[in-house]
């Protein structure tokens, strides 16, 4: 009795994620989609819980690339990589020891990818040493402008915004969300604000409190209370935040 395929999806563009789960769930019923990831850190986690039989990177990814999810996941998994950088890729994966799809992705191309990795199962191959195509891919990859987070996808209502990071006042934790506001409003986003905190430019946004980070460029001045508790006040908005005492040394220059 044949073993069902398992794969797991990675890619920190969750509309993309969900559009190649979606798409591999049509093209590929028999597949069982074990785990959705949205960074690298996260990808190689459900590699090694799961053991999938395939996995689907994005290359490029907050933190942990894919390029390094893949020379550390287990010899059993295929990889199949997810980019937009095809000035590259066709040249790197010439010797298709590893598949490609590019961003967005076809259902013709994903078809094809498929076909190669059911190939592959069935006749048994086994993924092989993919270091020399990795060491290739890490040597061309276009470097980012910045490895900071630049972009929010945070939720107001039923609709998913896509907000600068520039534009946020200040990020607030909640029970089971983080609320991010700016000028225009507030919006949630499920990210934990610990691991916001390591995507973001230490330089524009500090932390002030175990619940809050704000961007440093609003604060316009602070203050203390009757009780000694400091406070900043911030441009464009009449919200003032408390400054908690670990913090408050970030201050004694201003």
């Amino acid at each position: 009795m044949t073993t069902a395929p398992t794969a797991i999806i990675a890619d920190d563009e969750e509309n993309l994620a969900n559009y190649l789960r979606d798409r591999l769930c049509a093209l590929w019923p028999e597949l069982s989609i074990v785990g959705m990831a949205k960074n690298g850190a996260e990808a190689a986690r459900l590699i090694e819980q799961n053991k999938p039989t395939i996995a689907f990177l994005d290359i490029r990814m907050p933190g942990v690339s894919g390029l390094e999810v893949a020379a550390q996941q287990n010899k059993n998994t295929h990889v199949v990589f997810v980019t937009a950088y095809d000035q590259y890729a066709v040249d790197a994966f010439d010797q298709q020891a590893v598949d490609y799809l590019l961003k967005p992705v076809s259902d013709e191309r994903l078809a094809r990818a498929i076909l190669r990795l059911k190939d592959k199962l069935r006749t048994h191959q086994s993924p092989g040493d993919i270091a020399e195509l990795l060491q290739k891919l890490t040597a061309t990859l276009p470097k980012p402008p910045s490895a900071h987070l630049r972009w929010i996808r945070a939720s107001v209502g039923e609709i998913t915004k896509q907000i600068p990071v520039d534009e946020v006042i200040y990020f607030q934790a909640l029970d089971k969300y983080v609320s991010v506001h700016t000028v225009a409003g507030e919006a949630l986003i499920r990210t934990p604000l610990a691991e916001l905190i390591d995507q973001l430019d230490p330089n524009e946004f500090w932390q002030i409190h175990r619940a809050t980070l704000v961007n440093v460029s609003r604060i316009v001045a602070t203050h203390r209370d009757v009780m000694g508790k400091c406070f900043v006040k911030l441009r464009d908005t009449k919200t003032e935040l408390l400054v908690s005492r670990a913090y408050v040394h970030l201050f004694k220059t201003m």
